[in-house]
C-alpha cells in the first residue's frame, strides 16, 4: 500500500513539475492504449471466430462461381477488413496528438519563463528553473507516449493485413 502512495506521489511531483498539460497527455495516452487492447483483444481472439464462421459459409453455399457468388464473397471480405481496421485511424490520430500536445505544454511553459523574465528580470535563476522543466517535461512525455503507440500501432496494422490476406486466401476463388 505504501508502494502504491510513493507511485502516486511520484506522479504528482511530475506532473506539477510538467504542468497541467500533463494530465491531457495522460488522457490521450491512456485512451490510445485502451483502444490498442481492444484492437489486439478483436485480432487475436474474435476475429478467428468470426474467419471461422465466413469460410462456414461460404463452404455452405452451393454456387460458389457465378458472379453474384463473388459479389457475396467480396462483401464478406470487405466488411470483414472493415471490422479488422476498426478504430485503428483513431489510434494513428492519437499517436500523432501526443507530441503535439507535449508541444502545447513546451509553449506554456515558455510563457511562464518570459512572464518571469519580464517581472522578476532574469537574475532570478531557480523561478526561470522552474518554467523550463514546465516546458521540457510536456515534449519528453507527449513524445514517450507517442513513440508507445507507434511501435504498437504500427505491429496492430500488420497483424490485421496478414488477418485479412489469411481470410482471403482461405476462400477459393473459383
Amino acid at each position: 500500500m505504501n508502494s502504491l502512495i510513493g507511485l502516486w506521489e511520484s506522479v504528482r511531483e511530475f506532473i506539477a513539475t510538467g504542468g497541467d498539460v500533463l494530465y491531457f497527455v495522460a488522457a490521450a495516452l491512456f485512451l490510445m492504449w485502451v483502444l490498442m487492447i481492444e484492437r489486439y483483444w478483436y485480432i487475436t481472439a474474435v476475429f478467428p471466430k468470426v474467419k471461422k464462421d465466413i469460410i462456414t459459409r461460404w463452404d455452405a453455399r452451393s454456387d460458389t462461381t457465378s458472379w453474384y457468388a463473388h459479389r457475396i464473397r467480396e462483401a464478406w471480405i470487405s466488411q470483414a477488413s472493415d471490422d479488422l481496421d476498426a478504430r485503428m485511424l483513431i489510434i494513428r490520430t492519437l499517436v500523432a496528438m501526443c507530441p503535439l500536445i507535449g508541444l502545447l505544454g513546451t509553449v506554456t511553459g515558455m510563457i511562464s519563463v518570459f512572464e518571469t523574465m519580464a517581472t522578476q528580470g532574469t537574475s532570478n535563476a531557480r523561478l526561470m528553473a522552474s518554467g523550463i522543466s514546465m516546458a521540457t517535461i510536456p515534449t519528453m512525455a507527449g513524445m514517450v507516449a507517442a513513440l508507445s503507440g507507434l511501435f504498437i500501432s504500427s505491429r496492430l496494422e500488420a497483424k490485421a493485413k496478414m488477418a485479412r490476406e489469411g481470410l482471403v486466401d482461405s476462400l477459393p476463388h473459383h
